[in-house]
């Protein structure tokens, strides 16, 4: 006789496990993970031009939102019970004070840096940002030097999809008065 067949399950990651776990310290430092989907992912090293460009789209972001905001980078975005992502640069309405006892759970605009993540950022990060309501997403493809304005999330994408060159200026949605240009948030090539 056969033995019985059992169902091997995957463990689905909540939030609050998540948490609970970073609390304790069951995470080191050089863990970079985040949680996106109930999946724990790693995130991907940072090279010197990705950090460069954080930088600069910081900078810039700093002096387009200039009040009732403030620019993240690099912390969580607790997106639902099973998303924490971690985006590169994320404006959130209120101060940092404001979020001292919970992360973020909305932003006003996240930016993703892509060199070798662009596939994932393009993806699962997409679709969970516009899942959340996330009403501006942008991504910054290194490699090709331009930046993917997304905007209007419909369900688990978004209605619009604009490519911006080098050249090109942006306007924020929710910092209209400002003119951004693609140039100054990119690095400058050597």
């Amino acid at each position: 006789m056969a033995p019985a067949a059992t169902t091997v399950r995957r463990y689905r990651w909540t939030r609050a496990d998540y948490d609970r776990v970073i609390q304790v310290g069951g995470f080191e430092p050089q863990d970079r993970i985040e949680l996106l989907d109930g999946e724990l992912w790693e995130m991907t090293t940072e090279g010197s031009r990705h950090a460069v460009a954080c930088t600069k789209i910081m900078y810039v972001l700093q002096r387009a939102f200039t009040e009732g905001s403030f620019v993240s980078v690099g912390h969580p975005l607790a997106l639902d019970d099973v998303s924490e992502p971690e985006p590169d640069i994320a404006v959130v309405r209120g101060t940092p004070d404001d979020h001292v006892d919970q992360h973020p759970s909305a932003a006003l605009l996240v930016v993703e840096v892509s060199f070798s993540s662009l596939a994932f950022d393009r993806g699962r990060k997409l679709a969970a940002y516009a899942r959340n309501g996330i009403g501006e997403y942008w991504v910054v493809d290194l490699a090709a030097e331009r930046i993917e304005v997304y905007r209007e999330p419909v369900g688990a994408r978004y209605a619009s999809m604009t490519v911006m060159e080098h050249e090109d200026t942006i306007s924020p949605l929710h910092a209209p008065g400002a003119t951004v240009a693609v140039s100054d948030l990119l690095p400058k090539s050597a």
